[in-house]
């Protein structure tokens, strides 16, 4: 059991992570080159025009006062408006209606990646040096060293181009439409932005399976990365495990080879590739900036590459802050599943 002073331990040393996110991000945009009142206003628009918008923008206060004002703005989740990808929108509407796609990307992608690298890595390492251990290990080194730029077209061409089992692009069907809300016990509610738990929510499994046609071959190929550096480190773990006195005791005793792994190694070889599952699914986050792009699911990812080509300060800010806040509790999400498997951490 996770005592409760051990997870507000880890809560507040949230708090200096974020801080320090915050410092640095928006000292890099203020320090970069570029105008973000010049490129509202356009190339051509006069200099009284540019020093009105920078007033109302309040760009023309001293570094010390915008800072301040960020920090205390960033506190409540408002970074104000968007400037340029989506003009007047609120920045925190803007993350709250693109989060959701990379979020259930990356979900999928780390689902696939834990249910292939796991159990791949197991069986390599009980199978030391045979066939099937070599042929992990090969799979995995090659999934390492495939880029998504490369993988993602060549699936593409494969199943959609050529054999025409999956969509090429989007999320789902271009003639399916949702709902914003659905009820429950006669509430509504809104939907959670993830397509293929809002189609179950409202019972359109017609819908629910076209997402998911959709989805399958962007989550494999960024889960295809995610199953080779968690099978590899599944595989080294499991075997320094093996090695230890208890499970050669447990051998001695009578007890089965495959009851001895998996009662008594299983677990204790978790640990740390719990650590990589929890780094994965941040750079899941970032490399679906590359899967959205191919596959065109317009996501978060693809939103911030645009924000920062177009210097929009109040959309960068709000999105690398998300990242910052995700991370940080994918990291939390870590800790406390390490004080489940070894209870002797929470002390």
């Amino acid at each position: 059991m996770v005592s409760k002073r051990f997870v507000l331990r880890r809560l507040l040393l949230l708090v200096p992570v974020l801080f320090g996110v915050a410092t640095l991000v928006f000292g890099i945009l203020h320090f970069a080159p570029g105008d973000p009142a010049r490129v509202i206003v356009g190339q051509r628009a006069s200099a009284e025009q540019v020093q009105q918008v920078r007033a109302e923008l309040g760009l023309n206060d001293p570094l010390w006062v915008q800072y301040v004002r960020f920090l205390g703005d960033a506190a409540t989740f408002d970074f104000g408006e968007s400037y340029q990808i989506a003009k007047g929108d609120p920045v925190r509407e803007v993350i709250a209606d693109t989060l959701p796609v990379t979020i259930e990307l990356a979900l999928f992608g780390q689902f696939f990646g834990i249910a292939l690298g796991i159990p791949l890595g197991v069986l390599s390492a009980v199978r030391q040096d045979t066939l099937s251990d070599h042929a992990t290990r090969i799979g995995a080194l090659t999934g390492i060293s495939v880029p998504i730029y490369w993988s993602g077209p060549l699936l593409i061409l494969l199943f959609s181009t050529y054999l025409g089992l999956f969509p090429a692009s989007g999320r789902i069907g271009s003639t399916i439409f949702l709902d914003d809300s659905w009820r429950l016990f006669g509430m509504e509610l809104p939907l959670t932005g993830l397509v293929t738990v809002d189609t179950l929510l409202l019972g359109e499994f017609g819908a629910f399976a076209s997402a998911a046609r959709h989805l399958l071959l962007p989550s494999l190929v960024i889960g295809v990365y995610s199953m080779a550096l968690i099978s590899r480190m599944m595989r080294s773990s499991m075997l320094e495990v093996i090695r230890q006195d208890y499970m050669r005791t447990a051998r001695a005793k009578g007890q089965g080879a495959k009851i001895t792994v998996m009662k008594h190694g299983f677990r204790n070889a978790l640990i740390p590739v719990v650590t990589v599952i929890g780094i994965q699914f941040g750079s899941l986050l970032g490399g679906a900036v590359l899967t959205e792009t191919v596959f065109g699911i317009a996501g978060i990812g693809t939103m911030l590459v645009e924000a920062i080509g177009a210097t929009d300060y109040p959309l960068v800010q709000g999105t690398v802050l998300t990242f910052a806040l995700l991370f940080t509790l994918v990291n939390l999400g870590v800790d406390v599943t390490y004080s489940y498997l070894d209870p002797r951490i929470d002390q």
